[in-house]
């Protein structure tokens, strides 16, 4: 099976990148590793870099990676209104010629306006994806009512499946993805131990088994991007390690 290994660019951390000279500079790190594509994080983009979009689309293809695109923005906003900024983001993600754009829930209610949504990802040609964030609008019980309710009304918005989200929601792990693997159409993949009063992001290997037995309840063909930390002097070496990992796992 060869299963698409996406790498998250703040899996490097933000002074790092920012250090680097920017996401473009992680690209040739991340080709080389032999990872399928990067994620690129809209809030680690400078605003000239937002105004030059196409230019790091053309940077992506010319080192023959995928791109997704992730920004730090909700689906529902508090009043469980749709994010007037959706278009724009979708637009921000066609730009970038993304495979999707991630958004988190936020406060889904009802389903009014799915036809409003089902019209902005009809003329933007994009595919959304929804991810399980560390607030109360990612636990279990919202992400399974927004899930019975897309698939109610046949509007094709998969999940996006953060392995350790649940844990900083206060979820089980293997109860999500029990209940949501079906709708699974990219795994975040990191694994979690308590640190202080919460928990820290930590690589799979360095973690217990558990990481490993969660994967396994995923699908195994959807992609998986890297969102563990990935330090070490020889950068390419080690995303090249959790490259391989992930594919083989």
């Amino acid at each position: 099976m060869n299963r698409k290994i996406m790498v998250v660019t703040a899996a490097y951390g933000y002074d790092a990148v920012r250090a680097a000279g920017g996401q473009t500079a992680m690209l040739p790190i991340i080709a080389e590793a032999g990872a399928d594509g990067v994620e690129i994080r809209r809030e680690m983009l400078t605003e000239a870099e937002l105004n030059t979009l196409p230019t790091l689309a053309d940077a992506i293809e010319i080192f023959g990676l995928l791109a997704c695109y992730s920004a730090p923005e909700p689906l529902f906003l508090q009043d469980s209104s749709l994010n007037p900024l959706l278009p724009e983001l979708l637009h921000e993600a066609q730009a970038l010629q993304a495979l999707w754009l991630k958004v988190s829930l936020g406060h889904f209610t009802h389903t009014d306006q799915f036809d409003t949504l089902r019209g902005w990802l009809d003329n933007s040609g994009m595919e959304l994806v929804v991810e399980n964030d560390q607030t109360p609008c990612g636990r279990l019980q919202p992400m399974q009512r927004f899930v019975d309710a897309c698939q109610a009304l046949n509007l094709p918005v998969p999940l996006t499946f953060d392995m350790g989200n649940w844990l900083w929601a206060g979820d089980v792990p293997e109860d999500a993805a029990q209940h949501l693997a079906s709708a699974v159409g990219y795994i975040h993949v990191k694994a979690a131990i308590p640190h202080h009063d919460n928990y820290r992001a930590v690589p799979p290997d360095e973690a217990e088994p558990r990481w490993l037995a969660l994967l396994n309840r995923l699908p195994a063909e959807v992609p998986r991007g890297i969102e563990f930390p990935l330090e070490g002097q020889d950068l390419t070496a080690v995303t090249r390690h959790y490259v391989d990992l992930l594919r083989e796992e």
